[in-house]
Protein backbone atom coordinates (compact mmCIF):
# COMPACT_ATOMS: atom_id res chain seq x y z
CA UNK A 1 0.00 0.00 0.00
CA UNK A 2 1.43 3.38 -1.04
CA UNK A 3 1.88 5.90 1.74
CA UNK A 4 -0.51 8.83 1.83
CA UNK A 5 0.85 12.28 2.59
CA UNK A 6 -0.21 14.02 5.79
CA UNK A 7 -1.94 16.71 3.75
CA UNK A 8 -3.91 14.19 1.67
CA UNK A 9 -4.99 12.23 4.75
CA UNK A 10 -6.17 15.43 6.46
CA UNK A 11 -8.08 16.44 3.33
CA UNK A 12 -9.91 13.11 3.21
CA UNK A 13 -10.79 13.33 6.90
CA UNK A 14 -11.92 16.95 6.89
CA UNK A 15 -14.05 16.47 3.77
CA UNK A 16 -15.88 13.64 5.53
CA UNK A 17 -16.83 15.66 8.63
CA UNK A 18 -19.87 17.85 8.09
CA UNK A 19 -20.87 20.66 10.47
CA UNK A 20 -23.25 19.74 13.27
CA UNK A 21 -26.61 21.54 13.54
CA UNK A 22 -26.94 24.58 15.76
CA UNK A 23 -28.65 24.63 19.12
CA UNK A 24 -29.72 27.34 21.54
CA UNK A 25 -27.68 27.01 24.71
CA UNK A 26 -28.01 28.88 27.96
CA UNK A 27 -24.94 30.99 28.63
CA UNK A 28 -23.89 28.80 31.54
CA UNK A 29 -23.33 25.91 29.11
CA UNK A 30 -22.10 27.86 26.07
CA UNK A 31 -18.48 28.66 26.97
CA UNK A 32 -16.11 26.97 24.54
CA UNK A 33 -18.78 26.58 21.85
CA UNK A 34 -18.83 28.45 18.53
CA UNK A 35 -21.60 30.86 17.60
CA UNK A 36 -23.63 29.77 14.58
CA UNK A 37 -24.96 33.25 13.78
CA UNK A 38 -23.96 36.83 14.63
CA UNK A 39 -25.32 38.25 17.88
CA UNK A 40 -26.75 41.77 17.72
CA UNK A 41 -27.32 43.98 20.75
CA UNK A 42 -30.94 44.70 21.57
CA UNK A 43 -30.03 47.42 24.08
CA UNK A 44 -27.28 49.90 24.89
CA UNK A 45 -24.55 49.07 27.43
CA UNK A 46 -24.57 50.89 29.77
CA UNK A 47 -28.33 51.39 29.36
CA UNK A 48 -28.20 54.78 31.15
CA UNK A 49 -25.64 57.39 32.20
CA UNK A 50 -24.09 56.19 35.47
CA UNK A 51 -21.22 56.93 37.78
CA UNK A 52 -17.87 55.17 37.58
CA UNK A 53 -17.16 55.62 41.31
CA UNK A 54 -18.53 56.64 44.68
CA UNK A 55 -18.79 60.39 45.15
CA UNK A 56 -21.14 63.32 44.64
CA UNK A 57 -23.17 64.12 41.53
CA UNK A 58 -22.85 67.85 40.86
CA UNK A 59 -23.31 70.58 38.29
CA UNK A 60 -19.73 71.18 37.13
CA UNK A 61 -20.33 74.93 36.87
CA UNK A 62 -21.10 75.07 40.61
CA UNK A 63 -17.57 73.82 41.42
CA UNK A 64 -15.56 76.21 39.25
CA UNK A 65 -14.45 78.26 42.27
CA UNK A 66 -13.59 75.22 44.43
CA UNK A 67 -13.43 74.68 47.27
CA UNK A 68 -17.20 75.23 47.45
CA UNK A 69 -19.91 74.12 49.83
CA UNK A 70 -22.99 72.48 48.31
CA UNK A 71 -26.28 71.31 49.75
CA UNK A 72 -26.66 67.51 49.89
CA UNK A 73 -30.20 66.67 48.78
CA UNK A 74 -30.08 62.87 49.13
CA UNK A 75 -28.33 59.63 48.22
CA UNK A 76 -28.57 57.62 44.99
CA UNK A 77 -27.56 53.95 45.22
CA UNK A 78 -27.03 51.46 42.41
CA UNK A 79 -30.45 50.25 41.34
CA UNK A 80 -32.25 53.51 42.19
CA UNK A 81 -34.37 55.13 39.52
CA UNK A 82 -32.38 58.37 39.58
CA UNK A 83 -35.44 60.60 39.84
CA UNK A 84 -33.73 62.91 42.34
CA UNK A 85 -32.87 66.16 40.48
CA UNK A 86 -29.79 68.27 41.24
CA UNK A 87 -30.34 72.02 41.09
CA UNK A 88 -27.95 74.99 41.36
CA UNK A 89 -25.82 74.81 44.49
CA UNK A 90 -26.82 71.23 45.18
CA UNK A 91 -25.16 67.80 45.17
CA UNK A 92 -26.34 64.21 45.57
CA UNK A 93 -24.36 61.45 47.26
CA UNK A 94 -23.97 58.73 44.60
CA UNK A 95 -22.67 55.15 44.61
CA UNK A 96 -20.77 53.36 41.82
CA UNK A 97 -23.11 52.22 39.05
CA UNK A 98 -26.01 54.47 40.13
CA UNK A 99 -27.78 56.57 37.47
CA UNK A 100 -26.67 60.17 37.05
CA UNK A 101 -29.56 62.34 38.32
CA UNK A 102 -31.21 65.00 36.15
CA UNK A 103 -29.37 68.32 36.39
CA UNK A 104 -25.98 66.80 37.28
CA UNK A 105 -23.27 66.55 34.64
CA UNK A 106 -20.24 65.35 36.63
CA UNK A 107 -19.20 63.29 39.63
CA UNK A 108 -16.59 64.31 42.18
CA UNK A 109 -14.96 61.30 43.84
CA UNK A 110 -15.64 61.07 47.56
CA UNK A 111 -11.93 61.32 48.37
CA UNK A 112 -11.96 64.93 47.06
CA UNK A 113 -14.81 66.03 49.33
CA UNK A 114 -15.47 66.74 53.03
CA UNK A 115 -18.87 66.29 54.64
CA UNK A 116 -20.16 69.16 56.82
CA UNK A 117 -22.98 68.04 59.04
CA UNK A 118 -25.93 66.10 57.65
CA UNK A 119 -26.76 68.27 54.65
CA UNK A 120 -23.59 69.96 53.40
CA UNK A 121 -20.49 68.83 51.50
CA UNK A 122 -17.30 70.72 50.68
CA UNK A 123 -16.08 69.98 47.15
CA UNK A 124 -12.33 70.58 47.08
CA UNK A 125 -11.68 70.40 43.32
CA UNK A 126 -13.30 71.90 40.25
CA UNK A 127 -15.19 69.34 38.13
CA UNK A 128 -15.40 69.18 34.36
CA UNK A 129 -18.62 68.06 32.63
CA UNK A 130 -18.44 64.30 32.11
CA UNK A 131 -16.01 63.59 34.95
CA UNK A 132 -16.44 59.96 36.10
CA UNK A 133 -19.63 59.56 34.07
CA UNK A 134 -20.20 56.40 32.00
CA UNK A 135 -22.35 57.47 29.07
CA UNK A 136 -25.26 55.46 27.68
CA UNK A 137 -23.95 53.11 24.98
CA UNK A 138 -20.33 53.85 25.86
CA UNK A 139 -19.57 50.12 25.45
CA UNK A 140 -22.31 48.81 23.14
CA UNK A 141 -24.88 50.57 20.94
CA UNK A 142 -28.31 49.09 20.14
CA UNK A 143 -28.14 47.07 16.92
CA UNK A 144 -24.36 46.63 17.15
CA UNK A 145 -22.87 43.22 16.31
CA UNK A 146 -21.28 42.14 19.58
CA UNK A 147 -20.19 38.60 18.66
CA UNK A 148 -19.65 37.52 15.03
CA UNK A 149 -20.73 34.12 13.75
CA UNK A 150 -18.06 31.46 14.20
CA UNK A 151 -16.66 32.90 17.42
CA UNK A 152 -15.45 30.44 20.04
CA UNK A 153 -17.03 31.79 23.20
CA UNK A 154 -14.75 32.71 26.08
CA UNK A 155 -15.76 33.81 29.56
CA UNK A 156 -15.50 37.45 28.41
CA UNK A 157 -17.85 36.75 25.48
CA UNK A 158 -20.33 35.21 27.92
CA UNK A 159 -20.23 38.47 29.91
CA UNK A 160 -20.89 40.53 26.78
CA UNK A 161 -23.82 38.31 25.80
CA UNK A 162 -25.27 38.52 29.29
CA UNK A 163 -25.01 42.32 29.22
CA UNK A 164 -27.24 42.51 26.13
CA UNK A 165 -29.66 39.80 27.27
CA UNK A 166 -28.62 37.26 24.62
CA UNK A 167 -29.48 34.17 26.66
CA UNK A 168 -29.82 31.56 25.23
CA UNK A 169 -27.39 31.95 22.33
CA UNK A 170 -27.28 30.11 18.98
CA UNK A 171 -24.19 27.91 18.80
CA UNK A 172 -23.01 24.85 16.90
CA UNK A 173 -23.70 22.12 19.38
CA UNK A 174 -21.03 20.14 21.16
CA UNK A 175 -20.04 16.90 19.42
CA UNK A 176 -20.85 13.74 21.32
CA UNK A 177 -18.00 11.32 20.62
CA UNK A 178 -17.80 7.69 21.70
CA UNK A 179 -14.55 5.88 22.47
CA UNK A 180 -14.36 2.09 22.20
CA UNK A 181 -11.51 -0.22 23.15
CA UNK A 182 -11.28 -3.76 21.85
CA UNK A 183 -8.99 -6.70 22.46
CA UNK A 184 -8.73 -9.82 24.58
CA UNK A 185 -5.40 -8.53 25.90
CA UNK A 186 -7.04 -5.69 27.86
CA UNK A 187 -7.35 -6.33 31.57
CA UNK A 188 -10.57 -5.18 33.28
CA UNK A 189 -10.14 -1.99 35.35
CA UNK A 190 -8.76 -2.76 38.81
CA UNK A 191 -8.02 -6.39 38.02
CA UNK A 192 -4.49 -7.80 38.43
CA UNK A 193 -2.59 -8.30 35.20
CA UNK A 194 -2.24 -11.81 33.89
CA UNK A 195 0.60 -12.80 31.62
CA UNK A 196 0.00 -11.31 28.17
CA UNK A 197 -2.45 -8.68 29.43
CA UNK A 198 -2.06 -4.88 29.43
CA UNK A 199 -4.05 -2.08 30.96
CA UNK A 200 -6.18 0.06 28.66
CA UNK A 201 -4.50 3.50 28.62
CA UNK A 202 -5.75 4.61 25.20
CA UNK A 203 -9.41 4.92 26.11
CA UNK A 204 -8.93 7.15 29.21
CA UNK A 205 -6.42 9.25 27.27
CA UNK A 206 -8.73 9.74 24.30
CA UNK A 207 -11.68 10.55 26.55
CA UNK A 208 -9.58 13.24 28.23
CA UNK A 209 -8.43 14.63 24.88
CA UNK A 210 -12.03 14.86 23.72
CA UNK A 211 -12.94 16.78 26.87
CA UNK A 212 -10.08 19.21 26.24
CA UNK A 213 -11.18 19.66 22.62
CA UNK A 214 -14.64 20.80 23.73
CA UNK A 215 -16.47 17.57 22.86
CA UNK A 216 -18.83 15.55 25.02
CA UNK A 217 -16.97 12.22 25.46
CA UNK A 218 -18.85 8.96 25.90
CA UNK A 219 -17.08 5.92 27.31
CA UNK A 220 -18.25 2.92 25.29
CA UNK A 221 -16.13 0.58 27.37
CA UNK A 222 -13.95 -2.29 26.22
CA UNK A 223 -14.99 -5.47 24.44
CA UNK A 224 -13.06 -8.60 23.60
CA UNK A 225 -12.19 -9.96 20.20
CA UNK A 226 -15.71 -11.08 19.42
CA UNK A 227 -17.36 -9.94 16.17
CA UNK A 228 -20.90 -9.93 17.56
CA UNK A 229 -19.88 -7.99 20.68
CA UNK A 230 -17.94 -5.45 18.64
CA UNK A 231 -20.85 -5.04 16.21
CA UNK A 232 -23.24 -4.42 19.10
CA UNK A 233 -20.88 -1.90 20.76
CA UNK A 234 -20.28 0.04 17.55
CA UNK A 235 -23.97 0.10 16.64
CA UNK A 236 -24.87 1.31 20.13
CA UNK A 237 -22.21 3.99 19.91
CA UNK A 238 -23.34 5.15 16.49
CA UNK A 239 -26.94 5.41 17.66
CA UNK A 240 -25.98 7.71 20.55
CA UNK A 241 -22.98 9.65 19.25
CA UNK A 242 -22.02 12.05 16.46
CA UNK A 243 -18.66 10.33 15.89
CA UNK A 244 -16.64 7.34 17.13
CA UNK A 245 -13.01 6.69 17.98
CA UNK A 246 -11.43 3.25 18.13
CA UNK A 247 -7.77 2.42 18.62
CA UNK A 248 -5.77 -0.53 17.28
CA UNK A 249 -6.29 -3.01 14.47
CA UNK A 250 -5.73 -0.51 11.65
CA UNK A 251 -2.28 -1.55 10.40
CA UNK A 252 -1.71 -3.25 7.07
CA UNK A 253 -1.97 -6.98 7.56
CA UNK A 254 -3.88 -6.71 10.83
CA UNK A 255 -6.86 -9.03 10.99
CA UNK A 256 -9.11 -7.45 13.54
CA UNK A 257 -12.84 -7.76 14.02
CA UNK A 258 -13.09 -3.96 14.26
CA UNK A 259 -11.89 -3.75 10.67
CA UNK A 260 -14.35 -6.41 9.54
CA UNK A 261 -17.28 -4.78 11.32
CA UNK A 262 -16.49 -1.22 10.20
CA UNK A 263 -16.09 -2.30 6.60
CA UNK A 264 -19.52 -3.92 6.79
CA UNK A 265 -21.24 -1.03 8.61
CA UNK A 266 -19.76 1.57 6.25
CA UNK A 267 -20.67 -0.40 3.13
CA UNK A 268 -17.00 -0.60 2.22
CA UNK A 269 -16.51 3.14 2.73
CA UNK A 270 -13.71 2.97 5.26
CA UNK A 271 -10.26 4.09 4.11
CA UNK A 272 -7.38 2.12 5.62
CA UNK A 273 -4.37 4.38 5.16
CA UNK A 274 -0.66 4.38 5.78
CA UNK A 275 0.25 8.04 6.33
CA UNK A 276 3.82 9.17 5.67
CA UNK A 277 4.45 10.20 9.28
CA UNK A 278 6.10 8.71 12.35
CA UNK A 279 4.57 7.91 14.78
CA UNK A 280 0.89 7.37 13.85
CA UNK A 281 1.38 5.91 10.37
CA UNK A 282 -1.77 3.70 10.29
CA UNK A 283 -5.11 5.50 10.12
CA UNK A 284 -8.62 4.41 9.27
CA UNK A 285 -11.40 6.82 8.47
CA UNK A 286 -14.88 6.60 7.06
CA UNK A 287 -18.49 7.40 7.73
CA UNK A 288 -21.37 5.22 8.82
CA UNK A 289 -24.66 6.92 8.11
CA UNK A 290 -22.79 10.25 7.75
CA UNK A 291 -21.22 9.80 11.19
CA UNK A 292 -17.40 9.90 11.14
CA UNK A 293 -15.48 6.94 12.52
CA UNK A 294 -11.77 7.33 13.29
CA UNK A 295 -9.65 4.20 13.57
CA UNK A 296 -6.53 5.29 15.41
CA UNK A 297 -3.33 3.28 15.93
CA UNK A 298 -3.04 1.05 18.98
CA UNK A 299 0.32 2.22 20.32
CA UNK A 300 -0.42 4.86 22.98
CA UNK A 301 1.73 7.69 21.61
CA UNK A 302 0.63 6.96 18.04
CA UNK A 303 -3.00 7.09 19.16
CA UNK A 304 -2.54 10.55 20.70
CA UNK A 305 -0.57 11.96 17.77
CA UNK A 306 -3.14 10.63 15.31
CA UNK A 307 -5.90 12.22 17.38
CA UNK A 308 -4.10 15.57 17.35
CA UNK A 309 -3.44 15.53 13.60
CA UNK A 310 -6.76 14.15 12.36
CA UNK A 311 -9.57 13.62 14.86
CA UNK A 312 -9.23 16.83 16.87
CA UNK A 313 -9.27 19.24 13.90
CA UNK A 314 -12.10 17.29 12.25
CA UNK A 315 -14.25 17.34 15.37
CA UNK A 316 -13.59 21.04 15.95
CA UNK A 317 -14.55 21.70 12.33
CA UNK A 318 -17.82 19.84 12.97
CA UNK A 319 -18.43 22.13 15.96
CA UNK A 320 -17.93 25.29 13.89
CA UNK A 321 -14.68 26.52 15.43
CA UNK A 322 -12.73 29.00 13.28
CA UNK A 323 -9.36 27.62 14.41
CA UNK A 324 -9.29 23.83 14.27
CA UNK A 325 -5.57 23.14 14.66
CA UNK A 326 -3.15 23.58 17.51
CA UNK A 327 -0.94 26.69 17.22
CA UNK A 328 2.31 26.35 15.31
CA UNK A 329 5.59 28.17 15.87
CA UNK A 330 9.25 28.08 14.92
CA UNK A 331 11.74 27.10 17.62
CA UNK A 332 15.49 26.73 18.04
CA UNK A 333 16.81 23.30 19.03
CA UNK A 334 18.86 23.31 22.24
CA UNK A 335 20.35 19.94 21.30
CA UNK A 336 20.68 17.71 18.28
CA UNK A 337 17.38 16.12 17.27
CA UNK A 338 18.51 13.34 14.97
CA UNK A 339 16.50 11.01 12.76
CA UNK A 340 17.12 8.72 9.79
CA UNK A 341 15.78 9.39 6.27
CA UNK A 342 12.75 7.18 5.64
CA UNK A 343 10.37 9.24 3.50
CA UNK A 344 8.26 10.27 6.50
CA UNK A 345 7.66 13.39 8.55
CA UNK A 346 8.75 12.70 12.13
CA UNK A 347 6.84 14.23 15.03
CA UNK A 348 9.26 14.36 17.94
CA UNK A 349 7.98 14.91 21.46
CA UNK A 350 9.76 17.97 22.87
CA UNK A 351 9.69 20.46 25.72
CA UNK A 352 9.35 24.04 24.48
CA UNK A 353 10.07 27.16 26.52
CA UNK A 354 10.88 30.82 26.01
CA UNK A 355 14.22 32.19 27.14
CA UNK A 356 14.32 35.61 28.84
CA UNK A 357 15.19 37.24 25.50
CA UNK A 358 12.02 35.79 23.94
CA UNK A 359 13.59 32.97 21.92
CA UNK A 360 11.49 29.82 21.74
CA UNK A 361 13.72 26.79 22.34
CA UNK A 362 13.07 23.05 22.38
CA UNK A 363 14.70 19.94 23.77
CA UNK A 364 13.74 16.27 23.68
CA UNK A 365 11.05 15.24 26.17
CA UNK A 366 12.63 11.80 26.57
CA UNK A 367 12.00 8.41 25.00
CA UNK A 368 10.54 8.63 21.50
CA UNK A 369 9.14 5.11 21.14
CA UNK A 370 5.47 4.96 20.16
CA UNK A 371 4.80 3.02 23.36
CA UNK A 372 6.50 5.50 25.74
CA UNK A 373 3.73 7.55 27.28
CA UNK A 374 5.98 9.16 29.88
CA UNK A 375 7.86 11.02 27.15
CA UNK A 376 4.58 12.27 25.75
CA UNK A 377 3.39 13.33 29.20
CA UNK A 378 6.59 15.38 29.64
CA UNK A 379 6.16 17.07 26.24
CA UNK A 380 4.30 20.30 25.51
CA UNK A 381 5.00 20.35 21.78
CA UNK A 382 5.71 18.21 18.74
CA UNK A 383 8.74 19.09 16.63
CA UNK A 384 8.12 18.58 12.91
CA UNK A 385 11.27 17.05 11.42
CA UNK A 386 11.09 16.66 7.62
CA UNK A 387 12.65 13.68 5.91
CA UNK A 388 16.41 13.81 6.35
CA UNK A 389 18.96 13.71 9.18
CA UNK A 390 17.03 15.93 11.59
CA UNK A 391 18.21 19.23 13.06
CA UNK A 392 21.39 20.19 14.87
CA UNK A 393 21.64 22.26 18.04
CA UNK A 394 21.10 25.91 17.16
CA UNK A 395 19.00 25.18 14.05
CA UNK A 396 15.34 26.09 13.70
CA UNK A 397 12.37 23.82 13.08
CA UNK A 398 8.59 24.11 13.12
CA UNK A 399 6.65 22.83 16.12
CA UNK A 400 3.03 22.17 17.05
CA UNK A 401 2.19 23.49 20.52
CA UNK A 402 0.22 21.12 22.71
CA UNK A 403 0.01 23.61 25.61
CA UNK A 404 -1.13 27.20 26.05
CA UNK A 405 1.66 29.41 24.62
CA UNK A 406 1.48 31.61 27.75
CA UNK A 407 2.60 28.61 29.84
CA UNK A 408 5.92 28.59 27.98
CA UNK A 409 6.95 32.01 29.29
CA UNK A 410 10.02 32.14 31.54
Amino acid sequence: MAAVSLEEARRLVLEGCRPLPFARERLGAAVGLATSEPVMAANAVPPFDNTAMDGYAVRAADTSSAPVTLEVIGTIAAGDTGDLAVGPGQAARIMTGAPIPPGADAVVMVERTRRQGDDKVVVEVAATPGDHVRRTGDDIRPGQEVVPAGTTLTAAHIGVLASVGADPVAVTRRATVGVLSTGDELAPPGAPLKRGQIRDSNRPTLLALLEQAGCRPVDLGAVGDDEAAITHALEQGLSACDALLTSGGVSVGDFDYVKVVLDRLSGGGMRWMQVAIRPAKPLAFGTVGAKPVFGLPGNPVSSVVSFELFARPALRQMMGHPHIDRPRATAVAEEDLRRSPDGKLHLVRVVASFTPDGTLRIRSAGGQGSHILTGLAAANALALLPDGPGVSAGEKTDIVLLADPLSLRP
